[in-house]
């Protein structure tokens, strides 16, 4: 929907000063200056300004000039002014202030200025967005005549937002290949919020524990990350990469590697789903597709606008930048869009075409000039206009939550996502194993900072990592990861590039579907094959009363335990420690939602003390808030945090000086408890909070975990009369986890 443009030209300019650049996250002191334009603002008239509703720019407030983002708004003229900052704007610019004329009117040339982070009263200033943009835009609108119909101006002042100094380096390398297989090699450098930083310029030194041909013995990092292509191996390894600075000091280790001789099938990594600032992101949708393929390093993307907001020469470009982008063997890119329905018509769908210049079957066209013909309201019918399309359908979660009850077609929707920035939302899956849907599981980012592959949550409502989905596919191309989506052989991150592999072996063998016969016909019959053994996504059924599970992993991280589902129940755990191996390191996590809809953060801000023990070291986990770090005694005896959870994990590990002895008083705005710490042993010790899986817990670990390599095997029964999804999640100890798509073992 646009704004009214009534006498645009006669509403007068804004300018902002300073423009910077500015450090993303940092703070500033910012002069926005609207200058009245003829017709001036009448008593009771009002300025908006507003920025993005993803960005995560600091709340202003107005309440304590001592206090950070504190903000103020003065009228040349001495006319009376009043601000306020809300969520009252058309989307995207919802984020908003508004200044109101209270006590007087404007004429021509008359000003408004609107300090951001004034500094009169002590204010050290307004913390800017956490994510680099340039520019960033403040789009100010004008009520002139006080009917509060907003016009926009033609020019929105802007400021540059750039990454900062570097904080962490990564290393990238695939996670599977052929020996003689040629890949590559990426190092790169991220500031405090996980902006992709040029400030970590100089030489760093590679060193690998197993061969590769054409690895150098340093790299330089200047503007832009540092490749290095053309690598292989001829031996079967499972390798990593380190990277140390000039003076030997670590810096990064990629994740594992393997070099195998005979995989049939190879891992490609993609984030498929994310948005740029033609629709409620950031960035144009050219920086998107580039970031994806020269920052973020991904095998595959996709574009996922809110369909509401992409009218027809927006999908036409949509359509061109993948055709653009998508390279086979190298980078895959497809013309995509996000199905923004409500909830109650079906909720959030990733629409993937294989082809271009395919039709856009959209939920509404709201913030369109007027309806289309080909609009969709109801999940149902988007089906079956997808019916004889070349596409693909993913069920997602963000602000709106897909409800599967209301429309599925299990020839088109193959995957749910169940982690993105929003959060982690095993539930998603759940409700579609009970709904007897056979799908698999994928993890993207949902990202809106235009990072995909690389996305931070901020400082604002997203709570975790975006994630990536592991493909395994024999080739890297559009036709292959439709084949690979369709037969669920997908594995799904929080972001993290962990080697996950699943075999399933029956004591009778099995029949492997290569249809899911419950998409069939009750006239066609299922074309099956016998085998012995099937993998994850694989459709299977067996006389063996049971299934031998072997799992195998390569982690990023040490791992810390695998847990192994049958539908939604957990029926097995298996740690990389036994109980004899724990010591004095005690993990505490929050974790879950409220409930699934968009206000589904928990906020948990407290303190943890110990009575007559005392720690001596104090290890993050999942922290991702750099403006609210973890605040810790001297005396080693309480810990305060200020965090949020939306249906993911996160918390620390706290290192005491004796392994048995005192209490933990956890107080918290959600839960209050005295423990034991000698009551904390191997087991997870559970303390609920209602809602969706909030919760706290708290279990012991080994002082010090290098297990980086788990390959475990067990067996699982298989009761006649109903079917089983069987499927494992990884948890590292870095808090990063790895679900497979589960292998469905029909009646």
């Amino acid at each position: 929907m646009p704004f009214s443009t009534y006498q645009r030209a006669r509403l007068g300019h804004a300018v902002i000063e300073p423009a910077g650049p500015f450090v993303a996250g940092s703070l500033q002191h910012l002069v926005i200056t609207y200058t009245a334009g003829p017709f001036g603002i009448d008593d009771t008239g009002a300025l908006k300004i507003s920025w993005r509703t993803a960005s995560d720019a600091a709340k202003p407030q107005t309440n304590d000039p001592k206090a950070a983002n504190f903000v103020s708004a003065t009228a040349s003229n001495g006319a009376g002014l009043s601000i306020e900052y809300n969520r009252n704007n058309i989307r995207p610019w919802v984020n908003t202030l508004l200044v109101r004329a209270t006590g007087g009117f404007l004429r021509v040339g008359d000003t408004i200025s609107v300090r951001l982070g004034d500094p009169a009263g002590g204010c050290p200033g307004y913390r800017l967005q956490t994510a680099a943009e340039r520019p960033f835009p403040f789009k100010v609108f004008v009520d002139a005549f006080a009917t509060y119909d907003f016009v926009e101006l033609e020019e929105s002042p802007a400021v540059d937002l750039v990454p900062g100094p570097a904080r962490r380096f990564k290393a990238i390398l695939p996670t599977l290949r052929r020996t003689g297989d040629r890949f590559r090699l990426a190092v790169l450098a991220e500031d405090r919020w996980g902006n992709p930083t040029d400030e970590a310029k100089g030489t760093f030194h590679l060193k690998c524990d197993a061969p590769i041909d054409g690895l150098p013995e340093t790299i330089t990092l200047g503007d832009g990350p540092a490749v290095v292509d053309g690598l292989s191996s001829d031996q079967a390894a499972d390798l990593r990469v380190e990277v140390t600075d000039e003076d030997g000091r670590p810096c990064a280790t990629s994740n594992p590697l393997r070099i195998a001789d005979d995989a049939s099938l190879l891992h490609y990594w993609g984030d498929l789903h994310g948005q740029s600032g033609e629709t409620v992101g950031a960035g144009t949708a050219r920086d998107y597709f580039a970031f994806a393929r020269d920052r973020a390093f991904l095998d595959i993307t996709g574009h996922q606008g809110n369909d509401f907001q992409i009218d027809d020469a927006f999908w036409a470009e949509i359509n061109r930048l993948a055709a653009e982008f998508d390279d086979p063997g190298r980078f895959t890119a497809f013309p995509s869009y996000e199905w923004s329905g409500n909830t109650g018509m079906g909720g959030d769908r990733n629409v993937f075409y294989c082809q271009q210049d395919r039709p856009i079957y959209r939920s509404s066209s709201v913030l369109l000039e007027s309806p289309h013909d080909t609009d969709r309201h109801h999940v149902k019918d988007l089906f079956e206009s997808l019916a004889d399309e070349e596409a693909f359908v993913i069920a997602h979660v963000g602000g709106r939550y897909a409800d599967l009850g209301v429309g599925h077609d299990g020839r088109i929707e193959r995957a749910v996502e169940i982690h993105s920035c929003w959060g982690t939302f095993e539930w998603l899956l759940h409700d579609a194993l009970a709904l007897g849907h056979r799908v698999g599981i994928v993890c993207h980012s949902d990202d809106h900072k235009g990072r995909p592959g690389a996305a931070w949550p901020g400082a604002g409502t997203f709570g975790a990592i975006g994630g990536l989905t592991c493909y395994l596919m024999e080739r890297l191309d559009r036709e292959a990861v439709f084949e690979c989506i369709r037969n669920r052989r997908t594995f799904g991150t929080t972001g993290a590039r962990i080697h996950v592999d699943l075999q399933a072996s029956f004591d009778d063998g099995c029949e492997r579907f290569l249809e899911d016969p419950a998409l069939l016909p009750p006239s066609e019959p299922a074309s099956s094959e016998k085998q012995r053994t099937a993998t994850m996504g694989a459709i299977v059924r067996t006389r063996s009363t049971e299934a031998e599970i072997t799992v195998e992993v390569l982690g990023s991280a040490p791992i810390e335990r695998l847990t192994f589902f049958d539908g939604p129940k957990a029926v097995a755990t298996v740690r990389a420690y036994d109980k004899a191996q724990l010591g004095r390191r005690i993990r505490i996590l929050f974790e879950g939602a409220v409930y699934r809809g968009r206000g589904r953060e928990v906020v948990w801000r407290g303190s943890v003390r110990l009575k007559g023990a005392r720690f001596f070291d104090v290890r993050p986990i999942n922290l991702f808030r750099a403006d609210k770090p973890l605040v810790l005694a001297d005396d080693g005896t309480r810990v305060d945090f200020d965090t949020v959870t939306t249906g993911n994990f996160c918390g620390f590990d706290l290192w005491l000086e004796e392994r048995e002895r005192g209490e933990i008083e956890i107080a918290s705005n959600v839960i209050e408890r005295h423990i034991k710490i000698a009551d904390i042993s191997l087991e997870d010790m559970v303390l609920d909070a209602g809602g969706l899986g909030r919760r706290m817990r708290l279990f012991r670990l080994p002082n010090e975990n290098t297990r980086m390599r788990v390959h475990e095997t067990v067996r699982l029964p298989l009761e006649q009369g109903r079917d089983h999804a069987l499927y494992v999640r990884v948890t590292q100890e870095d808090g990063h986890q790895a679900w497979t798509s589960p292998l469905y073992v029909i009646d």
